[in-house]
């Protein structure tokens, strides 16, 4: 338990120096080398926990928000949830945007599509619970949702100006859990 507790403790003070260097200089100018002098750890200890800064990375985010927003109950605290990915997204837009500018959108929204297919998965399977639908359209219903909410949360990091985070918040809960639903009570019916 000892070395999980120290290897948690590592990761987040390597994920620490990369935000304070990120708020600096875009990501793809910082180098492994700034990383672990301004975390105080040497070069092997970078690469036992991470193949490098990208996986750096995509801990950081699936560490503060993803993990985080799958333990809500998505069914009943949906909007907190959505409230929380919002909020983390807000108070670290420079990562984010960072990490836009080094990878590219597609390569971002990658990123969202698979650590939001859990989520959407777990929606779809509770909200389908007791109905004849096929796995088949279940599994359609996962991506289309996973690949709309990863777009519009770049898109809404990018262009904040456009969309308020509140109106955001209920757009997609009106959105997401009515359609949802809906969508497959018509396949119900439709799709037999």
């Amino acid at each position: 338990m000892k070395h999980e507790t120290t290897t948690l403790m590592t990761k987040k003070a390597l994920a620490a120096s990369l935000k304070k260097l990120m708020e600096k200089k875009p990501l793809s100018k910082i180098s492994v080398r700034e990383i672990i002098e301004d975390c105080g750890v040497n070069r092997k200890t970078f690469y036992y926990h991470f193949q490098d800064i990208f996986e750096l990375v995509k801990w950081m985010f699936e560490e503060e928000a993803i993990d985080v927003v799958a333990q809500y109950d998505l069914i009943i605290d949906y909007e907190d949830a959505i409230r929380f990915a919002l909020n983390y997204v807000e108070a670290n837009k420079h990562i984010c945007n960072c990490a836009y500018d080094a990878i590219g959108r597609d390569e971002l929204k990658r990123f969202f599509q698979k650590d939001f297919f859990g989520v959407i998965e777990s929606i779809v399977d509770h909200l389908s619970e007791g109905m004849n639908v096929s796995q088949g359209y279940k599994s359609f219903l996962v991506n289309f949702y996973t690949e709309a909410l990863a777009s519009l949360l770049i898109d809404w990091i990018r262009n904040k100006d456009n969309l308020d985070k509140e109106t955001l918040i209920k757009y997609l809960s009106v959105t997401l859990i009515g359609s949802v639903k809906t969508a497959l009570e018509r396949a119900e019916i439709e799709l037999k």
